[in-house]
């Protein structure tokens, strides 16, 4: 009976149980006296998910299960020998891909003496009607030959009435539902729920991670109180959150079906209890858990460090950060670093050229290994070393997808006692606040490190004087995401300065709704935004609405929202008009429902409101959709009454699933620039200071702000002495995925997904003011560079088995701003382009039996076309305009 046939015959059951009464089935249990045999087939395929011409793995394997009762309690406890025969096992070889039955494609593994002999070994098992107690046989046996074994005890593990219950099976402690008729049982197991030993770990953002989806289902055929066949299939389909078109599929399927129960068996062994008739076996017999033990595969070709070592003073490495051949690199270091000692990573690091230290370092702190962390210790001294080494040190751990409280003890030891450069201080107190949040994403909130980050970040919050030393430790609880902090940000953003209130404000706007919905924050924010104890910078206004606005909006709000921007300067007011309005057409924002309900009042949407057109914008708009993500570009600016840009904010976001992820959010401030001109602010406003600066998030970590310039000598010193390059925002390699996940089979075998995906990242900003020509431009240029790889192992005696997916990409975009000030109305263009996509992806077949090998590779490539993206129509004309001018 192949695959389909089975599972058509499961399904017609399924199906046939739905319309026939629920029983019981009768009292099992296995006569004294009867050696009972059972034919036990396995089959075990691992295949790609998308349709490819290129054949996965099968493993075929068939034995002979004998089964006799050793001994039997009165209540119905009996103990079971149970024992492998003659195991036979094959599989495909790449070049015979038929299974339909015709011929023999399968080719016979050959399995070693020792192996044999362990298979033959016996286990015991306390049995009691379908129900497996205990599990007793030899702990020093191989984890596989012992893994293979307790898969065949699952299959005795049945409940002989409906209904659900968690068992101990070789898939751990899982919940299983049963329908029972007369003489036949479906049980249905709940792998997703099912509680097992911990191996592997999994990236703290969920989109970064894999979806795994699996059945089971199990059919038991009972007569004369005796298990005459199970049938058990299964099937997991394992894939990228990112893209379900790249995944691998597992289906397993056992059989075991009575064959004999007529031959004379050995005669029950005396003993008042199961310890007595434990005790007259003469096999080992140690009680055992149930659950899949995990088998760690043995890498025999993987490169080590202490290898590279060797030949490492004659290579020059010659690296481009957004070059995909550097990031498959850096991908390679880590995984040797991960394996290395803490000696050959420390002498690595001391014996490589300068330029290549900095990559060597953001590849041990993604190892994440005691050894690496140990290293990077007695290698980086916070004294002495290169400030621009320090900050890839500290950026390398914020942006760790799975960071360890090691790391966090690391970073924080090395910032303690001692006199820092304050770039180095600021990047690492808001470094802290990243490590803390990922931790607490971990369950690992409570423990001693992550309290001392905490203590740390308060404790520095309250004793700092300086306004510039107050916003970098409000940036840093916006990256930690305490929901416990949010009474301190509350007092900061009400009574602190200027900058203070805004970054308080920035830092509230991060969390989840559950947290700021209420009515202490919905207050806060009203005082803020109407100014009702005091007056507050407009950016900080804008902010505290758009908080109301977001997080479960009441009808008041947006209504007194709307009533106020009548009060409000034209620019401010249409900027926060187009907020509300643009609630409206996305389908996700949470204050849509509210809006349309307001918006059906005339008397707020009408022509005495919403007539006031400013130079101000907000909008936001899909990139990319697939089945499995959104991707989006949202776009604010806000202008001065004088037309001169007063904040820009340029967001690249993913949803997927229910998550999102900031994966580039990028704020540029100016203010003061009226006063270059000669124009008068307001009466009223004090005369701002000069100044233009950047703030950058990505990947949910926010960065520590740069200023590009702060006073007119300060401008004038950096417009003369300016080299024209750009300033580098973030430039390194970084782990975006790391997943180690295992999988048990219900057949004992264990399948071990990877993923690993690493990126090279070159972003730089430059601004560029002429007094001369009355012109301001901005660039902000993003280099870079995929690679994922994605592969699932299986592994049984004598044989291995590895489907792997690579697939790699390179991008560049470039978002550009272009203000003209000589004339009135100011002139603005806004350009966002992305230059053409090479990719490729790379699908690989490899196995070995015994002492035969193959691998079998196919690929595909392609290369998108590079676009620019119309932002709105507006931006459109002015560009047009511009354009024309220059020309």
């Amino acid at each position: 009976m192949n695959l389909q046939a089975v599972s058509g015959y499961i399904c017609l059951l399924c199906f046939s149980f739905g319309s026939t009464a629920q029983g019981n089935l009768q009292p099992l249990s296995f006569q004294p006296g009867i050696l009972y045999q059972y034919h036990y087939t396995l089959d075990v395929q691992l295949d790609y998910v998308s349709q490819l011409s290129l054949q996965g793995s099968w493993l075929k394997a068939e034995a002979l299960v004998q089964v006799h009762r050793l001994w039997r309690h009165q209540a119905g406890e009996e103990l079971l020998q149970v024992q492998i025969q003659d195991l036979k096992a094959q599989h495909a070889p790449e070049h015979k891909t038929s299974h339909n039955g015709a011929g023999d494609p399968f080719v016979e593994i050959a399995l070693s003496q020792e192996t044999q002999a362990e298979l033959q070994q016996p286990v015991f098992i306390s049995w009691n009607s379908g129900k497996v107690k205990a599990f007793y046989g030899n702990e020093a046996e191989s984890p596989l030959i012992s893994n293979l074994k307790r898969g065949l005890i699952s299959l005795l593990q049945v409940q002989p009435h409906p209904g659900t219950a968690v068992e101990e099976d070789v898939s751990g402690s899982c919940q299983v539902t049963y329908a029972v008729s007369n003489d036949s049982a479906i049980k249905t197991k709940d792998l997703l729920r099912c509680t097992t030993p911990q191996f592997g770990f999994a990236s703290v953002n969920k989109i970064f991670g894999v979806q795994w989806q699996p059945t089971s289902k199990s059919l038991y055929l009972v007569k004369d109180s005796l298990i005459r066949s199970v049938l058990a299939e299964e099937s997991h389909v394992v894939s990228l959150s990112l893209r379900s078109t790249t995944g691998i599929k597992i289906n397993s399927r056992q059989q075991l079906e009575l064959v004999s129960s007529s031959m004379p068996g050995p005669a029950e062994v005396p003993g008042q209890g199961l310890e007595e008739a434990l005790a007259s076996t003469e096999q080992e017999r140690q009680p055992l858990g149930m659950a899949c033990l995990h088998y760690q595969r043995v890498c025999t070709h993987c490169p080590s460090l202490r290898t590279y070592l060797k030949t490492f003073d004659s290579q020059k490495v010659k690296m481009d950060i957004a070059e995909v051949s550097t990031t498959w690199q850096f991908q390679r270091f880590v995984q040797m670093l991960h394996r290395a000692k803490k000696r050959d990573i420390l002498q690595l690091l001391r014996k490589a050229p300068e330029e290549m230290v900095p990559f060597f370092v953001e590849a041990a702190v993604a190892a994440q290994s005691a050894a690496s962390l140990a290293a990077l210790s007695d290698f980086l001294d916070f004294g002495k070393a290169p400030k621009s080494l320090l900050e890839k040190f500290l950026y390398a751990a914020a942006f760790s997808p799975r960071p360890s409280r090691e790391l966090l003890s690391l970073v924080l030891d090395k910032l303690q006692g001692k006199r820092l450069a304050p770039e180095i201080w600021e990047t690492g107190i808001v470094v802290i606040g990243s490590l803390v949040s990922k931790l607490c994403q971990q369950k690992l909130c409570g423990s001693q490190e992550v309290e001392r980050g905490v203590e740390t970040i308060l404790q520095g919050l309250g004793g700092a004087k300086e306004e510039s030393e107050l916003v970098i430790y409000l940036v840093s609880l916006r990256n930690a995401l305490l929901p416990e902090t949010i009474p301190t940000l509350l007092r900061y953003a009400e009574e602190g300065p200027a900058a203070v209130a805004a970054a308080a404000v920035a830092a509230l706007q991060r969390f989840p709704t559950r947290h700021i919905s209420s009515k202490q924050v919905k207050r806060a924010m009203r005082r803020i935004f109407h100014e009702k104890r005091k007056s507050y910078e407009k950016t900080c206004r804008l902010a505290a609405a758009e908080i109301l606005l977001d997080n479960e909006p009441l009808p008041m709000d947006v209504i007194n929202i709307l009533l106020a921007t009548k009060e409000l300067e034209t620019e401010t007011a249409t900027f926060l008009q187009l907020k509300v309005q643009n609630s409206l057409h996305a389908d996700h924002h949470p204050a849509r429902g509210v809006v349309k309900d307001v918006m059906r009042d005339p008397r707020i949407n009408n022509y005495n409101y919403f007539s006031r057109a400013g130079a101000s914008s907000a909008f936001s708009g899909p990139l990319t959709v697939t089945q499995d993500l959104l991707s989006t570009f949202g776009l604010e600016l806000l202008f001065t009454e004088g037309g001169f840009l007063r904040k820009s904010l340029s967001d690249f976001s993913l949803l997927s699933r229910g998550h999102q992820l900031h994966v580039a959010q990028v704020t540029i401030e100016a203010q003061g620039m009226e006063s270059m001109l000669g124009e008068s602010t307001l009466e009223g406003e004090e005369e701002p200071e000069l100044m233009a600066g950047m703030s950058a998030t990505f990947f949910d970590v926010q960065l520590r702000p740069i200023v590009f310039f702060q006073g007119y000598t300060d401008l004038m010193a950096k417009v003369l002495l300016s080299s024209g390059e750009p300033t580098s925002v973030v430039r390194g390699n970084l782990l975006l995925m790391d997943h180690r996940q295992v999988i048990p089979l219900q057949s004992g075998l264990q399948v071990v997904v990877k993923l690993q995906g690493g990126l090279g990242l070159d972003i730089s900003a430059n601004m560029d003011v002429s007094i001369w020509e009355q012109e301001l431009k901005t660039s902000i240029s993003t280099r870079g560079s995929l690679a994922i790889d994605f592969q699932a192992e299986l592994d049984a005696p004598s044989f291995q088995a590895t489907v792997r997916s690579q697939t790699e990409m390179e991008t560049s975009i470039h978002f550009d701003t272009v203000l003209q000030f000589s004339a009135s109305p100011v002139l603005m263009c806004l350009q966002l382009r992305e230059d053409q996509v090479p990719y490729r992806e790379i699908f690989t077949v490899s196995k070995s039996a015994g002492s035969q090998s193959s691998t079998v590779r196919k690929g595909r490539q392609g290369t998108r076309a590079g676009r620019e993206f119309a932002l709105h129509g507006a931006n459109s004309r002015m560009c047009s305009l511009l354009l024309t001018a220059e020309e």
